[in-house]
């Protein structure tokens, strides 16, 4: 495993590299990078898009909403009134064009199947939930189904999917992640831009590199919704229950963060964010590249960890009792389907693998879901630990570690 600890001031003169012998770079205390006075970070867009898929995912719990409407949420027209915020409605920035875009992984262009997918969530919440909200579910028949004790009631379709849930995790891995670790922080991306960084050449009315922007990006995808975005773990790691500052990395960073077993990864991933910004103001892209493979790893562990913890929740629940609360296990179950489907997003350090390709991530929903004819009513605590100990054999942690926490 990649090492966990990233020193504040480290050189890479070992390398044999000439342009980076004697280099050395510090981090700062906090993201803070500035030039000539001013601040040379910016990441707007990722914000915007968090923002956008906000508004959308709640929209998808609300069946007053069409799908044209929901549909335009997701492919967002500039100017439109789309979004309940104005700043939102007058952006040109768009989630769909985000949703498994990378240059690594996708050549740059949204890939149709995943696009399929979440149109297909979209339309099928729309089509088969909402026109059922008020009727009680059950196997093969859609609608709402009240968790034990009077708790929450989860609105699924006739194999017991949350729909809502599916996109919401799914989109995780999809935008945010592939964004992240495919794109942003990819040497195939910031190399295009290692001559003008040198240069010190700004983006035309900017006070930054194009470098310096991509790596922001990357920040902005994760931390774009903190209150203080310099110093972003206020609401991440401080104590169980911050969940964070959206509902999608960064509320489940600090789950997993909160687990005593991979406490500590918050600051990881920020400490390798800020030294790699720092590494390329330095132009010293030997740290970059390896503060990107630290960044790859740990952002991936955390897809990794919360699918197993589902699908281990949902697994005692289903065994708890011979009348067990479905309600409760199938929500634990289609977040785990939504992290189940970001696996394929995410990205083996140095390599250009995903710790699990469409392919097995498709095999291992199909066994949980997709093949039984009643969907989650059908499956059995058994497949859910075969589906778990698959998943965290790919990874550098146990079931039991995963599955343990909150």
């Amino acid at each position: 495993m990649l090492t966990a600890v990233i020193l504040l001031s480290l050189t890479s003169c070992s390398n044999d590299d000439d342009t980076n012998t004697g280099n050395p770079v510090t981090a700062p205390t906090t993201y803070t990078f500035e030039r000539n006075g001013s601040t040379s970070v910016s990441f707007s867009g990722q914000t915007t898009r968090i923002l956008m898929a906000e508004e959308i995912i709640n929209a998808l719990k609300n069946p007053v909403f069409t799908e044209v409407q929901i549909d335009a949420m997701y492919n967002h027209t500039q100017g439109a009134n789309n979004f309940s915020n104005t700043n939102l409605n007058a952006s040109d920035k768009v989630v769909r064009s985000k949703t498994a875009a990378s240059f690594d992984f996708f050549a740059g262009s949204a890939n149709s199947s995943v696009l399929t997918d979440f149109d297909g969530w979209i339309a099928e919440q729309v089509s088969s939930v909402y026109p059922v909200w008020n009727q009680n579910a059950a196997a093969g028949v859609a609608g709402g189904l009240q968790e034990g004790g009077g708790g929450s009631t989860r609105y699924i379709n006739a194999k017991g999917l949350e729909l809502n849930q599916v996109f919401n995790k799914g989109l995780i891995g999809a935008m945010i992640v592939d964004q992240m670790l495919n794109n942003y922080i990819s040497s195939n991306v910031l190399g295009n831009f290692e001559a003008a960084n040198d240069a010190g050449t700004l983006v035309t009315g900017k006070n930054y590199t194009d470098m310096e922007h991509d790596w922001d990006e990357a920040f902005g995808y994760l931390f774009g919704t903190a209150p203080d975005a310099a110093n972003p773990l206020t609401n991440i790691g401080t104590a169980s229950g911050q969940n964070g500052d959206d509902s999608f990395l960064s509320k489940y960073l600090d789950r997993v963060n909160d687990d005593p077993d991979f406490n500590g990864i918050a600051n990881d991933i920020y400490n390798a964010l800020k030294l790699g910004r720092a590494a390329i103001v330095a132009k010293n892209y030997t740290v970059r590249n390896q503060q990107a493979e630290i960044i790859r790893e740990k952002v991936s562990e955390v897809i990794g960890v919360r699918s197993v913890f589902y699908l281990q929740q949902a697994k005692a629940t289903l065994e708890a009792s011979s009348n067990p609360d479905y309600a409760a296990a199938f929500h634990d179950l289609s977040e785990a389907f939504g992290f189940i489907y970001s696996l394929q997003f995410t990205r083996k350090p140095n390599s250009n693998s995903p710790y699990l390709s469409r392919t097995e991530v498709q095999a291992i929903l199909a066994d949980i879901y997709t093949n039984n004819a009643n969907g989650f009513w059908d499956v059995t605590p058994a497949i859910l630990q075969t589906s778990a100990e698959a998943i965290a054999a790919e990874f550098n942690f146990t079931v039991g570690q995963a599955g343990s926490s909150n």
